[in-house]
């Protein structure tokens, strides 16, 4: 008997220091029954050839799994990695990126478009075709008297035609001022952009406090595997400890054979119970290093004592819920998005109404093509104007469009809507789970002390031939759910709270400094 309250309470005494469990455990414990004989009582038929008894032998604890190391790993360090390496963090930070590059292309929108050209042309060269022929004289400038003419006054016929320029040099300069634009669009659109700017940022928090959370809960899923492999380990001892007092048992005449084989298959399902929860371990380690994109090689001891006190749940269900709306980005995000897409409705509604712009234009070109007749030599000119465009066809896409910017903006709202109901729910869900975890903690207490007195008094009862086999298989079933139950406890009641914080935006303010 004092092996197994030994094991019990060293093993609980690994996974939890509190006193009140130390205290549950026996005052006065008895010796353990002599060691089985390997001969079968007097008329019990023999076993199999082939039949090899289970080990009895009882398996170390390994307390260490939950042993607190000084520099060992805690929940904030592990959160903290997780939402500096988070995939989806990183992707909303790449979009964030590229709204605030949008907001910048918006803001270049005031400025006034200029343009610059720099052209040369070389045209292909053809016989110019004539205009025509005139008459010319060099007789003195005046009237002309044909029977007064001047010795050596001639006349002569000249071709009428225009020189072609075959190469061509121009350069231009262009501003445009959108007047129309700056009263219609252009503001529309810079506010919606930053409004989206906006939106991408409470993603990108979100994303971040979503990973620092989900990186605790799986620190502590990784705690509460190991947990489960010292429970799994204490419930195979019991089990041998079981068998042995079975052999006993049959030895002394006072078990039958069924009881020492039932015993044995036990033992099989608790070395399988062992494995399987060794197994949980190791996938929980790899889904923590995951989480934090940790290398193979880096080796995790745990740095938190899980039973230490937590804070109290402070205020009531009501405040919790209008906290969460108001701080929840994912709320905060879709507000942004609909401001945005409003803005862009603006800026679409603009498609309405005609286009006023002032223009000016400065060509500097060889040949200018204003003077006329062409010649081939540089030569400046200016212009400036404005000009009002107007198409129908704009109205009726504007139509169209702006029905597809509303559409876009209701269903925005209505998201918020569904996130809101949402988180009304998460908060509700993560508020009862932190009572009931809170709960269970006592409960687990106590369902703990009483589990070990009832196995205590099981196994006294039948070491001296006055209990059965299946009454202590009972009671160790018992026994270790009530180890489960407590480690449990603990792992949900920090579960709990991180699901809480969560829900309440609360871990958001790591991000948010």
């Amino acid at each position: 008997m004092r092996k197994n309250t030994v094991g019990i309470a060293f093993g609980l005494s690994a996974v939890f220091t509190a006193s009140g469990i130390a205290q549950a455990q026996p005052a006065h414990q008895p010796a353990p029954p002599p060691a089985a004989s390997s001969a079968a009582p007097p008329g019990a038929p023999p076993m199999p050839a082939d039949y090899v008894p289970a080990s009895t032998t009882p398996v170390p604890i390994p307390a260490d799994l939950l042993k607190i190391e000084p520099n060992g790993l805690t929940a904030e360090q592990v959160a903290l990695r997780a939402a500096q390496t988070s995939f989806n963090a990183r992707a909303a930070e790449e979009n964030l990126r590229g709204a605030a590059a949008r907001v910048d292309a918006a803001w270049a929108s005031f400025l006034p478009r200029l343009t610059g050209t720099a052209r040369y042309t070389r045209l292909s060269d053809f016989t110019v075709p004539s205009l025509g022929s005139v008459v010319g004289t060099n007789a003195p400038q005046g009237p002309i008297n044909p029977l007064a003419l001047p010795p050596g006054t001639g006349f002569y016929a000249a071709n009428l035609s225009f020189p072609i320029v075959l190469n061509q040099w121009l350069f231009q300069a262009n501003i445009t001022v959108p007047i129309s634009d700056y009263f219609l669009r252009i503001n529309q659109n810079y506010t919606a952009a930053t409004h989206s700017q906006a939106a991408y940022r409470f993603d990108a928090i979100a994303a971040k406090a979503k990973a620092y959370s989900d990186g605790k809960v799986a620190y502590y899923t990784w705690l509460r595997a190991r947990g489960a492999v010292i429970v799994a380990v204490q419930a195979l001892n019991d089990q041998k400890t079981h068998l042995k007092d079975a052999q006993n048992q049959f030895q002394a005449g006072n078990a039958s054979r069924a009881d020492v084989l039932r015993a044995e298959t036990a033992v099989s399902s608790a070395e399988l119970a062992v494995e399987r929860a060794k197994n949980l371990m190791d996938l929980a380690e790899k889904q923590m290093r995951v989480a934090m994109h940790s290398a193979e090689g880096d080796a995790f001891l745990p740095g938190e004592q899980l039973d230490a006190p937590l804070p109290a749940l402070q205020g009531n269900l009501k405040q919790m819920t209008l906290e969460a709306v108001s701080a929840r980005f994912e709320v905060k995000s879709i507000d942004a998005n609909a401001e945005s897409a409003r803005q862009q409705m603006a800026v679409v509604r603009a498609g309405r109404y005609p286009q006023v712009s002032a223009f000016a234009d400065g060509i500097y070109a060889n040949p200018n093509p204003r003077r006329f007749p062409a010649t081939q030599d540089w030569f400046a000119t200016w212009d400036v104007g404005a000009q009002v465009i107007w198409s129908p066809n704009d109205l009726v896409v504007a139509d169209a469009s702006v029905v597809d910017a509303e559409a876009r903006v209701n269903a925005l709202q209505a998201q918020r809507g569904v996130v809101r109901d949402g988180i009304e729910i998460e908060v509700v869900q993560a508020y009862q789970a932190v009572r009931e975890a809170d709960f269970s903690i006592d409960a687990g207490r106590r369902e703990l002390a009483s589990a070990i007195e009832a196995h205590r008094v099981a196994r006294e009862l039948f070491t001296n031939g006055r209990g059965t086999s299946t009454t202590l298989t009972d009671a160790e079933s018992e026994l270790t759910r009530a180890r489960l139950d407590v480690l449990n406890a603990h792992i949900d009641a920090r579960v709990s709270r991180i699901r809480l914080d969560h829900a309440l935006g609360r871990d958001t303010k790591p991000f948010t400094s």
